[in-house]
């Protein structure tokens, strides 16, 4: 007989918490974007409007994945529910680097290639990467993006264009008067970018110099 009353009792809290779940009173109210620094908030909100009124339970995240597939600069995200009646979705956007020139005019991208933003003219603040002799993908292009997202802000505002037709050939051209940088591969890119530091506060900024920090130890100014 006391089997039989503590199964009941089972099952009576199984329906209880069941009847809980799907109750109105866990439905979603508010959808909470979090982590965005680039994409508008109230944007991505409305787009996954969809999920409010549903049951916490019965969440639709295959309807998410299609509603955040649209915002290109999304890199991944994650999702938790927050009882009673919050769906909180974190974002994590890409973080461009570079733009491409193309006929159309440029496309920006972050560091494994993907276009975030399109624009007939060119966006500022962000450098040109020339692909001549190479493409998205190659060594040639990881070790340029490499280097941009380790270079300071101070630097990467400075840089006009960058290139790398090998992993070992990096270059860059600076605004202004055109001074280049011969960066040489990714590795040691912080000691090389404090070293670069240094070399330009030697220099006239209106000369055409060259930098080769290429290797670090013996930095060369030309």
């Amino acid at each position: 007989m006391a089997w039989l009353i503590s199964g009941a009792s089972v099952a009576a809290l199984v329906v209880v918490v069941l009847l809980a779940a799907y109750s109105p009173l866990l439905a979603v109210r508010t959808v909470a974007v979090e982590g965005l620094s680039r994409l508008d908030p109230a944007t991505v909100t409305t787009a996954l409007d969809d999920q409010l009124g549903r049951p916490l339970a019965l969440v639709d995240y295959g309807a998410i994945e299609r509603d955040l597939a649209q915002f290109s600069y999304i890199e991944s995200y994650s999702v938790e529910a927050r009882p009673p009646d919050t769906l909180a979705v974190r974002i994590v956007e890409r973080r461009p680097v570079a733009q491409l020139q193309t006929d159309a005019g440029f496309n920006l991208i972050d560091a494994a290639g993907v276009t975030v933003q399109q624009s007939p003219e060119r966006i500022a603040g962000f450098p040109v990467l020339d692909l001549t002799g190479t493409e998205i993908g190659s060594p040639g292009f990881r070790a340029a993006a490499a280097v941009l997202m380790s270079l300071p802000d101070a630097l990467i505002t400075q840089v006009d264009r960058i290139s790398g037709t090998t992993p070992d050939s990096v270059t860059m051209v600076f605004t202004g008067a055109g001074q280049r940088v011969v960066w040489g591969d990714a590795e040691d890119s912080d000691l090389k970018a404090r070293i670069l530091e240094r070399l330009i506060a030697t220099q006239d900024p209106s000369l055409p110099v060259e930098y080769d920090v290429s290797s670090p130890q013996s930095p060369v100014i030309r």
